[in-house]
């Protein structure tokens, strides 16, 4: 007789990690700002050549400044975790009866019986090290950073940035005149925001066709507002 357990039941969640996090927020911007960007000047200037100058400055500055934002991010992250397990740490030391208490408390929200509750503390209680991370991470809510977060961060939002913004740009680089640039441009844009819209919606968890069609819009719209002002002011 087969005594092993068949479990047809597969998990399918898509788990986002910082990785993604950190190309998705480059990306949504490098594709969005420097369309924007090249669709204006479309509007204002025939000469692809200053399109692309001007283009290539905004990538530039744009990636340093996303990059530097995801930084201090991570910075930030960091020294919050810091500041609270030292702190968790005083008070182990300090307020031992008052975090016994908010242990017991914790094991009490997820139904355990009193002396399961008493006999669970107990035990994290002898290892300062283990009763500080289980209050950090159940109490706090707070999870260890990766040390090396806030440079990773930088990196990926940054290369990402300079990857979405050289998509709407890269027609200038072979068309002289603007308009027919950004002709390709606005095609060649929109099917990547469509494309990495239905990705990052599949990322989130929300509906992928409504997602992609929400940022191909967002991305649409700012380029149209850009041209259509550009368009104004020269006359």
């Amino acid at each position: 007789m087969d005594t092993h357990l068949h479990h047809e039941h597969k998990e399918s969640h898509l788990k986002s990690t910082d990785l993604l996090r950190d190309i998705v927020i480059g990306m949504s911007d490098g594709l969005t700002v420097p369309f924007a960007l090249a669709a204006g000047l479309s509007g204002a200037v025939s000469s692809s050549r200053i399109i692309v100058i001007a283009g290539i400055a905004e990538i530039c500055a744009g990636s340093i400044a996303m990059g530097l934002g995801g930084y201090l991010s991570g910075k930030t992250e960091q020294d919050h975790y810091t500041s609270e397990i030292k702190r968790e740490y005083a008070e182990v030391e300090n307020l031992r009866e008052v975090e016994i208490s908010e242990t017991k408390e914790f094991f009490a929200n997820i139904g355990l019986s009193p002396a399961l509750q008493d006999q669970a503390t107990e035990e994290i209680a002898r290892d300062k090290d283990r009763w500080v991370d289980f209050m950090m991470k159940y109490e706090l809510g707070l999870e260890k950073p990766d040390p090396k977060r806030a440079t990773k961060s930088a990196l990926n939002i940054g290369l990402s940035y300079v990857a979405g913004g050289i998509i709407p740009l890269s027609p200038y680089f072979f068309i002289d005149a603007s308009l027919q640039a950004l002709e390709v441009s606005v095609v060649a844009t929109l099917i990547c925001l469509f494309v990495f819209g239905y990705f990052k919606s599949k990322v989130t968890g929300i509906n992928p066709w409504l997602g992609a069609l929400r940022v191909t819009m967002i991305g649409a719209m700012a380029a149209t507002a850009a041209f259509a002002v550009a368009k104004l002011f020269e006359r």
